[in-house]
């Protein structure tokens, strides 16, 4: 899959009136996931992101800490700048407004376009937003109000310079039409078609130093600042050194802008028409996404219900809150942020399916060939039924395919269908039998080299998504990369097998431990007495007596046989805020490799005590029948380490 052709991602730049919040760590890790995955096949790569400096609200957000607009907006840049190494953001530049660079470039670009006759002077009445800093069309407000911010606009007359945009409104049209991939979900290529329907009005991109001085000198006029917007737009070509950068020749017009969806319009119609009139050939293409709700309405710092990325990270951790936006939200639709939904993301997706096989997997390869890739036999190889190249080959083309499309949540989906398929053959093969049979020895090397390929590509799969835990996982299995910003390419991917026998491996760390929320305890049931007739009762206790035990739920994360002894195994144990060795005499009842993930009934403060030579930190909960015993456990999940009442 290596390609010489580049792509250009850029998130729009960040208007600065506050700190960052949760709509902006989407869309940034969102451009940050597809750049990844643009990197992944082979492509020259560009990652642009930055702020947005000037304009009306950044004076009178300046005021209100009486500061000058300049150490204001040096402050909330920034927190954005500082932000996105802890997201693991892997963005090449940060471009800021203020910058004199593209303060050049904007003053280049108002020449180029009104020595072209396409900049005019004239006197507007108009309604004005100062929220939003533009004129709104009556027909554009909700009952006589912004639809953004749900205040009357100002009525304003006065002078300026206007770009004469409704000139391209028929070529934007035309250009729309024919190239369907140029605005993205189709949704919002819709709603910009709808929105050309009406006459496109030429667009005010002047103010009148008379009422805001922060902004960027019109070249021709030096009594007044540009809109912001036009000042805001042009960062994605200041930023490759438009006209002459080698970036600029070697990205533009690759680009794929990312935006949410209330910044479409300046995006789809101002900017395309901006670059028309300027001779610039247009980007490639606009993808927009939808909106995050919390607690069941739009983030709004009015209402409270802004989501700070720093809490949720420092709560969950950074690879955990980017899985939970990559695969919670359709790109183009709305979504709900709740803690309840991160915290079933974490306990289910990350802790119980890919941590419990990960764990799974390296358990028995340690086990049955002391971590190191076996020699395997290519007759065996070949067997359909030992085989999970096609899986694996089905799994990367979904893949593909999603990405390409900026279907983050179905990419996601085909590497969680491949896990589940992976699980599934671990339990057809049963590893744990074949390794009792000397004969199948050369078909267990073959099985569970599989399952450790297959981890593997798991690993690769999910890099753009969760480059830590990718780190992690390649680490344990000796693939690690000697530079940390380095990562397998998808041609590196597709290759199978792809580890060599003989290569150790390390043993598994615990890559995702359960999120213990605590919930309302249920009271107890009150306790009939026993039935007439049990055997083998043991003398009666009292409440306080029984009280004395601390039984707690527990899931166990590794699991081997004790040498020379038939009876027992040595587990170790998750109980939420620790974990424990307990020896458990079960060995006749369970194979190692069958108990990972289970979960189950711990007697938590049992003294600790030595068994074959091994530290027992408790005791697990069985029921013991003639020739089996039967662990206790629980009808769905439950987070470790709860009392058990």
């Amino acid at each position: 899959m290596k390609t010489d052709t580049p792509r250009f991602f850029t998130t729009p730049i960040y208007y600065v009136n506050a700190k960052p919040h949760l709509g902006h760590a989407y869309t940034t890790i969102t451009t940050d996931v597809a750049a990844r995955y643009s990197r992944m096949c082979g492509h020259p790569t560009y990652f642009l992101t930055g702020t947005d400096e000037h304009g009306d609200k950044i004076v009178q957000a300046a005021e209100q800490q009486n500061i000058t607009p300049k150490a204001f907006v040096d402050n909330i840049s920034g927190l954005f700048q500082g932000l996105w190494p802890r997201l693991n953001i892997s963005n090449d530049h940060f471009i800021r407004t203020t910058h004199p660079e593209h303060i050049k470039v904007v003053q280049s670009l108002l020449t180029k376009i009104h020595d072209s006759g396409d900049i005019y002077f004239s006197e507007y009445e108009g309604i004005y937003c100062y929220g939003c800093e533009r004129f709104y069309q009556e027909r554009e407000l909700v009952d006589g109000k912004c639809p953004d911010h749900g205040t009357e606009p100002s009525k304003i007359k006065e002078s300026n310079y206007f770009f004469a945009m409704s000139k391209y409104q028929d070529w934007l049209i035309d250009h729309i039409k024919t190239n369907p991939d140029f605005i993205r979900p189709e949704r919002y290529r819709n709603e910009v078609l709808s929105f050309l329907k009406e006459p496109l009005e030429d667009l005010c991109i002047s103010r009148p130093k008379s009422r805001l001085t922060w902004g960027i000198d019109l070249p021709f006029d030096d009594n007044y600042v540009t809109y912001v917007w036009f000042d805001a737009l042009t960062n994605y070509i200041s930023a490759l050194g438009y006209p002459g950068g080698d970036l600029y020749s070697q990205f533009w017009p690759h680009t794929r802008h990312f935006v949410a969806k209330d910044i479409i319009k300046p995006h789809g119609i101002y900017w395309p028409t901006m670059l028309k009139a300027a001779g610039i050939e247009r980007y490639q293409s606009l993808n927009v996404h939808g909106f995050w709700n919390v607690s069941g309405s739009k983030m709004s710092k009015s209402i409270g219900n802004v989501t700070d990325p720093v809490e949720v990270t420092d709560t969950y951790g950074v690879d955990p809150f980017r899985y939970f936006l990559m695969r919670e939200m359709v790109f183009g639709l709305d979504a709900n942020f709740t803690e309840d939904a991160i915290v079933q993301r974490i306990n289910s997706d990350l802790a119980n399916d890919l941590g419990n096989l990960f764990s799974r997997v390296l358990s028995m390869l340690h086990r049955y060939f002391k971590g190191v890739i076996p020699k395997t036999d290519s007759t065996l190889e070949a067997q359909k039924e030992l085989s999970l190249k096609t899986a694996a080959n089905q799994a990367i083309e979904a893949y593909i395919k999603a990405m390409d499309n900026t279907e983050f949540h179905k990419a996601l989906t085909a590497v969680w269908e491949f896990i589940s398929t992976l699980n599934k053959y671990i339990d057809t093969t049963a590893p744990w039998t074949l390794a009792k049979d000397e004969a199948a020895a050369d078909e267990l090397a073959v099985v569970i080299t599989n399952m450790v390929e297959s981890l593997r590509l798991i690993a690769c799969l999910i890099h753009p998504v969760m480059p830590e835990t990718a780190g992690t996982m390649l680490a344990v299995l000796g693939l690690e990369k000697t530079d940390a910003n380095d990562f397998y390419t998808m041609d590196e991917l597709k290759k199978w097998p792809f580890m060599k026998p003989g290569m150790p491996t390390q043993k598994p760390p615990m890559l995702f431990p359960r999120v213990d929320v605590e919930k309302p305890e249920k009271k107890a049931p009150v306790a009939n007495k026993p039935p007439k007739g049990l055997k083998n009762l043991k003398p009666e206790i009292t409440f306080e007596e029984f009280s004395r035990l601390d039984l707690r739920t527990g899931t166990i994360v590794a699991a081997e046989k004790i040498e020379k002894s038939n009876k027992l195994l040595k587990l170790q144990v998750n109980l939420g805020q620790e974990a424990r060795q307990i020896i458990a005499g079960i060995a006749k009842s369970y194979e190692p490799e069958t108990l990972i993930g289970k979960q189950v009934v711990v007697v938590a403060n049992l003294k600790p005590a030595k068994l074959m030579g091994e530290l027992s930190q408790g005791m697990i909960v069985a029921a013991n029948g003639k020739k089996q015993l039967f662990l206790a456990g629980f009808d769905q999940s439950v987070t470790p380490g709860l009392p058990v009442k």
